[in-house]
């Protein structure tokens, strides 16, 4: 039986497995497993002996189902004999993704004297004396606090912290990786607002910004509004403001490949949650002409009664024609569909009813509101939040950028303005010459793509003061999302 989803290195496993050996042992294996609906992506051998041979197979599989049934039918085989099976994912968390490493050396008394007691003391008072020497003369320079109480993870939903470890883990190695920063996991065994701002107002002097993760709606917005208020450092709420700088990017080069402007295309958003709100808010914010935003009750418009306060901030900016049916209805004659929701909301014949030269950001991860194939049958352009398509949406475009920025700037608060700078700065690293329907934004790897936001960020930083930090109205309401968790 196929698969239902395509293989990924997600899903990638190891298979020791020993075999007689005769001269079509190898291509068996190999056969068996791409019968089997997986990908081979590398062959050892590790031992042999004159009748045998043991073999090392990794391939990518669909899910964990599927890992089970390509062992299967390994072990079906005359002759074969499968000894091991590693799930490579696994062994790559083991004892976690991070770690601390000392910036200098103690190698005698003199070093040590002066990193910790008594030369470490001088430095104590001087940021006592002054403490904004503390982010020149501590880790506050370069360290970034991500926070989680594990409410919506990834596509886990509320799997509490300890479970979470593993995704800021990751969201840590990626501050490193992309833009030098040194981030660290802090997750937080309740789920209760007041007790979250307390903590992370208590833990703030050894940060230089606090970036929340998968935080759901609406404590999300409560808790880094009143953060914003209570800090003199950056709080970022990645799962809003991430997304929306790295949507913006997307559109801003989606528009120049079909040739449309910003102010004359109608866009429809499905989830009008944390990632939603904020994608409506900064495409608003860029001028763009009408946006639909759905959700549970539909389409949002000034005619709803009993919406909640964010709700009703979209319902009267957004809508302008005042639309009152579903989903499909909504996309027909819309140049944008923009999906922060759920999987399989749509079909391609949905997306045939869309303008011409429509977009399709189908975002929902594992699986998007549209089939990315039925929907390029339709579509000039269409991108996910998935690594094995093309015109992958994903956060780590922005916020390693939009940080290694604020620290350098010595920024206290995150603006509207950083995050339009940080969008512009993605797109341009395409560049007008190398744009076309499947390049919309620069790969997660292109080593262009920090250094260019975070110049972006530093430029607003400079340039806007007093800027604001008013991102409207994310402050209070019930829980937006469609329950799967954006990106």
């Amino acid at each position: 039986m196929s698969p239902t989803r395509l293989p990924s290195a997600g899903f990638s496993i190891t298979i020791r497995v020993s075999v007689v050996a005769d001269a079509s042992a190898i291509g068996r294996l190999t056969t068996c497993v791409g019968e089997a609906g997986a990908i081979v992506t590398a062959l050892d051998v590790v031992d042999s002996d004159p009748l045998r041979v043991t073999v090392d197979l990794t391939c990518d599989t669909a899910d964990s189902g599927h890992a089970d049934q390509v062992v299967k039918k390994l072990e079906d085989l005359d002759g074969v004999e499968v000894r091991k099976v590693s799930d490579r994912t696994f062994l790559l968390h083991l004892g976690g993704k991070i770690e601390v490493t000392s910036k200098v050396a103690l190698r005698n008394r003199d070093e040590l004297s002066r990193a910790y007691t008594p030369g470490v003391a001088r430095v104590c008072l001087a940021i006592a004396e002054n403490p904004e020497d503390a982010r020149r003369l501590t880790i506050k320079r370069n360290t970034v606090a991500v926070v989680t109480d594990g409410s919506a993870v990834l596509g886990l939903g509320n799997i509490g912290p300890a479970a979470a470890l593993p995704v800021m883990e990751g969201k840590a190695a990626l501050f490193k990786r992309f833009g030098g920063v040194d981030a660290w996991p802090v997750v937080l065994d309740t789920q209760d607002t007041d007790e979250i701002v307390a903590i992370v107002k208590a833990i703030a002097p050894g940060y230089g910004g606090i970036n929340l993760e998968d935080i759901a709606a609406p404590r999300c917005f409560e808790i880094e509004a009143r953060l914003r208020e209570l800090l003199d450092i950056p709080v970022f709420h990645d799962d809003q403001h991430g997304t929306a700088i790295c949507v913006l990017a997307a559109l801003t080069n989606a528009l120049r490949v079909v040739g449309k402007n910003m102010a004359d295309i109608r866009v429809v958003v499905s989830g009008a949650g944390a990632a939603g709100t904020a994608i409506m808010k900064l495409l608003l914010r860029q001028g763009v002409g009408d946006i639909i935003a759905y959700d549970r009750p539909g389409a949002l418009h000034r005619g709803l009664p009993d919406l909640n306060p964010t709700w009703q901030w979209l319902a009267e900016n957004t809508n302008k024609s005042g639309y009152v049916g579903d989903l499909k209805g909504a996309i027909k004659g819309a140049d944008v569909f923009i999906g922060v929701s759920a999987p399989n909301l749509l079909t391609g014949d949905d997306i045939a009813t869309m303008a011409e030269k429509s977009i399709v950001f189908a975002l929902a991860n594992p699986d998007p509101e549209v089939d990315p194939r039925a929907a390029r049958e339709h579509a000039a352009i269409v991108a996910t939040g998935r690594s094995d398509q093309p015109n992958q949406i994903n956060n780590v475009l922005a916020f390693p950028g939009v940080f290694r920025g604020m620290l350098d700037a010595h920024a206290e608060n995150f603006t509207e303005e950083m995050a339009l700078a940080a969008a512009r700065a993605i797109a341009d690293v395409v560049g007008e010459d190398k744009i076309n329907p499947t390049v919309i934004v620069p790969s997660v790897f292109d080593s262009r793509v920090a250094p260019a936001v975070a110049a972006a960020v530093r430029r607003a930083a400079a340039g806007n003061a007093d800027a604001t930090t008013d991102f409207g109205g994310l402050d209070a309401g019930e829980d937006t999302s469609f329950g799967v968790p954006e990106n």
